[in-house]
């Protein structure tokens, strides 16, 4: 069993950034490909961001890209999504996911966190 624990969320002004973590008790974690989601009120789940287990290379929705990046620190056990120029439509709760089964680009995860809430104010 995977478990994974988000901090960081929070509430920041429009224009403003924050850094979500996710430690995770997956072991080795580096082999994992990591993903965030997000949902907001009334929508369904969606992708944000994934890092690959090999080399770790980064993958994006289209609607955070350029603004969203997310990094592995494989020592750590954690995945990071930094967020820059967050906007009202960044409110949601943020998931951060774990898979070892499928493809590396994959936007489908077997392991959740909580969730941490994360609150853009316009």
């Amino acid at each position: 069993q995977v478990q994974l624990v988000e901090s960081g969320g929070g509430l920041v002004q429009a224009g403003g950034s924050l850094r979500l973590s996710c430690a995770a008790s997956a072991r080795p974690f580096s082999s994992y490909t990591m993903g965030w989601f997000r949902q907001a009120p009334g929508k369904e789940r969606e992708f944000v961001a994934g890092i690959t287990r090999s080399y770790g290379i980064p993958y994006y929705a289209d609607s955070v890209k350029g603004r969203f990046t997310i990094s592995r620190d494989n020592a750590k056990n954690t995945v990071y999504l930094q967020m820059n120029g967050l906007n009202a439509e960044d409110t949601a709760v943020y998931y951060c996911s774990a898979d070892n089964k499928r493809s590396e680009v994959t936007r489908a995860f077997d392991y959740w966190g909580q969730g941490t809430q994360v609150t853009v104010s316009s």
